[in-house]
């Protein structure tokens, strides 16, 4: 729990019970894909006292803050991604997930960008079928 808390601080958050159930989940070691509304589910399976609210207003800040990545895969659909390093991903539509493309993807023929603009970085998400 330390190591949580050390890791809210770096990033100049305060820390809340809240703060620390959310982080607690997200930072356990292992890359997690995960949308708002499944993490409140998890969490207040767990007996935990947490509002959907809060679960938003936690993962925008520790997005705000480069703690995870957000990615929305269409309107309705916002996954929030513990691995921070850049990857490319799969989405599969029929049952929701999403999960990472293997760092072999090679891209060829990149648009140049608008005069005095330059590429960030690229972003992959292959949607998947039957």
């Amino acid at each position: 729990m330390e190591k949580i808390k050390e890791i809210l601080r770096s990033k100049s958050l305060k820390i809340t019970n809240q703060r620390l159930l959310v982080a607690k989940y997200l930072f356990d070691g292992h890359n997690k894909h995960i949308t708002a509304e499944d993490l409140f589910k998890k969490l207040n399976k767990s007996n935990s006292k947490i509002s959907l609210a809060t679960v938003y207003n936690t993962l925008h800040e520790f997005y705000k803050s480069k703690l995870i990545n957000k990615l929305t895969i269409n309107s309705e659909k916002i996954y929030f991604d513990t691995n921070m390093s850049d990857h490319h991903h799969f989405y599969n539509k029929e049952d929701g997930i999403l999960f990472d493309v293997s760092n072999n993807l090679k891209i060829k023929g990149l648009p140049n960008p608008p005069k005095g603009k330059q590429i960030d970085k690229i972003e992959v998400l292959v949607h998947l079928k039957k």
